[in-house]
Parts: structure tokens; sequence; C-alpha cells
């Protein structure tokens, strides 16, 4: 149906009727002020019928006079008015929770926003909990997550750009940077790819980036996926870029490297000793995780030479009834690890947390009692799996668990070889790698000491006066240096 203003009520209802597929949800009422026939379209349980009722129908019916476009616009002046003359915005504005009013003979319709949508209430973060610093995590609701983020950089510095995806299911997609700050070419590389997108939708941040990543066939996170305001708006102040989807309650963050996935805003909120000695031990937990029980397979598969004495004896000891081999042995007990893992996180908050802790001690002492596996292999593989669990993102610490699985067989299969083959394999894919164009290893390649107190370590916040280098800033300088020490020197207490 060729859909061209201005036209009767009766075909305009039916144009509507058949955008919407007939569908019951789509209320339509008409008035007859004055001799002129008017019609408004809405879906009931997506707008206010308060404001419907006080703001729109109350002035429409109590008119005296006829109405024209510009009447309703200048007599009912709301902020969220427009006008329109496609079906396809009018449907649009429809969905999204707008109130259509068409004057018949009129060649505009106006459409108001009375949108009342159902969302959470800010609260405090699940994936990301922590201890020192603000609580409150982002929503659902793009709108809210917006004042949030504006809340917290109370500046015009502050650029937000709009994007519509997806082809079936139009989704807003906002880009998020401070002007002075942020490289433009990250911008550019950011808005090209997904601008470039063809998909019928994006159902959360964690699909989009999935798109827009450098790489899709590694295990390893390029964009940092955060629920927090304040790592979201840190990481703008650095000169990233950051990408909000609606209806998602996760935000990207990029570009970054392998050790932003280690870090914590709440870092910031310790003391800078304190904090340094928290992202060491999560990068040294990385490591200890990733080759803990691929060194036990091949110690006692290849290399017994390398075992203490004392040790020995007790590892014979342990393993005397075990009937399998080391590197079958570790392979049944990490998965035995991973099925405790995934059902205590899809099971309720108080039922997985009972299973998880009861499952393993039981499973646990159970395989040691019947000679499936060792309990110094049960040693290892808590060790390893705790290690695992210290890294804040939660996709690097699945990527860390899904690494030890070849490592393990490749030292069952060539013992120290295979666990050097396959470090050497892991360095030369991360060199690979890189986040919006930028490396994925800085700053420890290509190597820039001055990078490592926003990433490795944590200096003082009056002896790092510098933005991390990595993600190319406008502005690199945080403070002026010089400025700071003049007035040190003026005031010395």
């Amino acid at each position: 149906m060729e859909f061209k203003l201005p036209m009767t009520t009766k075909v305009y209802i039916d144009a509507l009727n058949q955008k919407f597929n007939q569908s019951p949800d789509l209320i339509h009422k008409v008035f007859d002020i004055k001799g002129q026939s008017i019609v408004i379209h809405f879906i009931s349980y997506q707008i206010k019928k308060e404001r419907l009722d006080r703001e729109i129908l109350e002035p429409l019916t109590s008119s005296r006079k006829p109405w024209s476009v510009n009447d309703l616009q200048n007599r009912i002046p709301l902020a969220s008015s427009k006008a329109e003359t496609n079906l396809e915005e009018i449907a649009g504005q429809i969905i999204h929770g707008s109130v259509t009013v068409y004057i018949e003979g009129e060649k505009e319709v106006i459409t108001y926003l009375l949108a009342d949508q159902e969302q959470r209430s800010l609260e405090r973060a699940e994936t990301e909990s922590l201890v020192f610093g603000p609580q409150v995590s982002f929503t659902e609701s793009m709108i809210t997550n917006l004042n949030v983020v504006r809340w917290r950089l109370d500046t015009d510095d502050l650029v937000m750009k709009k994007l519509i995806v997806g082809e079936r299911i139009p989704t807003e997609v906002r880009i998020v940077y401070l002007k002075s700050l942020t490289n433009e070419e990250n911008v550019e590389t950011i808005t090209q790819r997904i601008e470039d997108l063809v998909v019928d939708e994006i159902e959360d941040t964690s699909v989009l980036s999935q798109l827009i990543e450098d790489s899709s066939s590694t295990v390893f996170p390029q964009l940092i996926a955060t629920e927090l305001p304040d790592r979201f708006c840190h990481s703008l102040m650095k000169g990233r870029v950051g990408v909000m989807v609606d209806k998602s309650p996760t935000v990207l963050i990029g570009p970054v490297s392998l050790f932003s996935f280690f870090e914590s805003t709440e870092d910031l909120y310790m003391r800078w000793n304190m904090g340094t000695f928290m992202r060491l031990l999560r990068i040294l937990a990385m490591m200890l995780s990733i080759i803990l029980t691929p060194m036990y397979v091949a110690a006692l598969t290849y290399h017994y030479e390398v075992i203490p004495g004392s040790l020995l004896v007790s590892l014979g000891q342990s393993r005397a009834t075990v009937p399998f081999p080391p590197v079958l042995e570790a392979l049944l007990l990490e998965t035995l690890i991973e099925l405790l893992r995934e059902a205590g996180a899809r099971l309720p908050t108080k039922v997985g947390q009972t299973m998880g802790i009861v499952g393993g001690i039981v499973l646990g002492q159970a395989a040691v009692k019947a000679g499936f596996t060792s309990n110094i292999l049960i040693i290892i593989i808590a060790l390893s799996a705790l290690a695992s669990f210290t890294a804040p993102s939660y996709l690097m610490g699945t990527a860390i668990r899904v690494i030890r699985f070849p490592m393990i067989i490749l030292a069952g299969a060539w013992g120290l070889i295979g666990i050097a083959f396959a470090l050497c394999f892991l360095v030369i894919h991360l060199l690979k790698l890189s986040s919006l164009g930028r490396p994925y290893l800085a700053p420890v390649y290509p190597l820039s000491i001055k990078d490592f107190s926003d990433s490795i370590i944590r200096l003082p916040y009056n002896k790092n006066p510098k933005r991390p280098t990595s993600t190319m800033p406008k502005d690199p300088d945080r403070f002026d240096e010089n400025k700071a020490k003049q007035k040190k020197d003026v005031n010395p207490s």
C-alpha cells in the first residue's frame, strides 16, 4: 500500500494496521472535533496513559476550534514532539513508545514520546564485585547508562555518537569518547566497523564485540566488557573509546592490551603499593594457572629426575593405585572442575554455591579413595582453578582455563618440549593480536617502560603524569609536572 499524506483517516488506519500485521496491541482512537477527524495511535503497554490523558487527549477534546499541524506543535508543545511523513518512521516511533496524532487532510503526522519502559534500578555489580569504590553498575536502559556517564564525566568535551545497527531489529549503539583526548583514528576505526555491519540484530555488547574485534578465531577477548561505570569513565580518561548498546547492561572499551584484563578499578582506590601488589599477583596467577597442571603431567610422564627425592616418594605412594596415565588423570579432573563451575553458575545462587563447595569436596574425596586420582593432583588442579578466578575479567578467566587443556595434552605427548612449544606458540599468537589496530602485548611489545605504570604496576598519582602511549591519546599529559613541582615548592607543607 502506497503511503502518501494527506489521506483519509480510514486509509491511514488501514496502512498502520497493515504495517503492524493487524496486531491487537496497536490501539487507535478516532475523534471528531468540530467536523474534523483526528486519529491517534499507540501501543497501550508502552506508554504512560496518565500523560496521554493529561497532555494530549484533554487539550485535543477540549478545543473549540479546528486543529492543524502547527496548532499541535504550538498548543501541545511537548519537547519530544516530532513531525513525520514516512510510514517506517511513524511505525518506528510507535514501537519506541510514542503516541502519533494525525489530522485528516494534513501532510504530516505529529509524534509524542510518552514511553513507559520497564527497567531495573541501579544496583551493585554482580560479575565485577568490588570491596572499595563505587558499587553501582550499568543497567539495560540506554538512557540510564548515558545519565550515569554524564554524571561522572560532567564536561562538554564528552562526545556520544549515535548509530543504528540491525536490519530487522534496529538497535541504538553509542560511541562514547572525550574529544580532546581520544585519537580520531581509534574512533574512526570502531565507527567504520560498526557501520559496516549487516546483521539482523545486535543482542548484546558481547555479540557486537565478536563482530568488530580484530580477530574472531582467538580465545582471547580484544575489547573489555564491563558493567562498572567508574571503570568505563576511567578508561575514557586514558584516551580509550567506549561503546554502549541499548538493552545491554555491559559496555565495551578499546583499544586495550592483555594486561588491561588484569587491572581493576579497585587498584585505584587502594594505596599504590597495594594496588601494584594485587596486579602483579593476578599476572602471576595467570602464569601459574596455565603451566602448573601441564608441568605436573610432564614431570610424572617423562621427567622424574626434576622431582626432589622426598616428593617423588610421596607422588609414588599417591599414584600407586591410580590406573590412568597422568595426562588422562589431569584431563578428567580439569573436566570435573569445569562441570562443577558451569553447574554452579547455572543453578540459583544459594543452591549453586552449596553444590560447588559440597560437590567439589565429595567428588574429590571419592575420587581419591576410589583410586581414580592422586590427592596431590587435586591440590594442583584446585590451585590452577583458583588462580584463573583471580582475573577481574570473566572472559579472560575463561580463556585461561581453555588454554590449559591443549597444554596438558602437549605435556602428556612430549613433556617439557611440548610445554615449551605451546608457550612459544602462545607468545607468537599474542604478538600477532591487536585491539583496534593497537598492539595487544603493549607495553611489553613494543617496549614502553613509561607505560608500565598504567598496566603492570601502579605508581602514586603525583608520580604518574603521563597517559599510556598505547592508545595514542591527543593529550599525553594528565597534568603539568613542572607546574606541580612549582606549586609544591611554594607550599611545602
